[in-house]
């Protein structure tokens, strides 16, 4: 399953961004999208996801000014991001997980898919 993502780029502080994935390839479903970050020396972290059903879970620090939505019929996922602050300067990344095509369309094994990571610099 391949995860390409899009949108990052350097915006001053209190602006906006929206970051864009789409997944393609083989796969029998997705049962969760999300966007997770890293900045150098720290480990990668949640920032939000959404189910196949429609629940979200957003990290405290960007609750309230971070949104996510999600195309499950085109396998996209947004995070529409405002009042942006300078620590949310971070590589970005999509993540999806899901089942591959098993027996007779059954669900087969599960997978974990990362996508390639676009920059966001906030700048102050």
């Amino acid at each position: 399953v391949q995860l390409q993502a899009s949108g990052g780029g350097l915006v001053q502080a209190g602006g906006s961004l929206r970051l864009s994935c789409a997944a393609s390839g083989s796969y029998r479903r997705i049962t969760m999208m999300g966007w997770y970050r890293q900045t150098p020396g720290k480990q990668r972290e949640l920032v939000a996801q959404i189910s196949s059903e429609g629940n979200t879970n957003y990290a405290a620090s960007v609750l309230d000014r971070f949104t996510i939505t999600r195309d499950s019929a085109k396998n996209t996922v947004d995070l529409h991001m405002n009042s942006l602050k300078p620590e949310d300067d971070a590589v970005y990344y999509c993540n999806a997980v899901g089942f591959l095509v098993g027996k007779g369309w059954a669900d087969g094994r599960n997978f974990n898919s990362w996508g390639q990571g676009t920059l966001v610099t906030v700048s102050s």
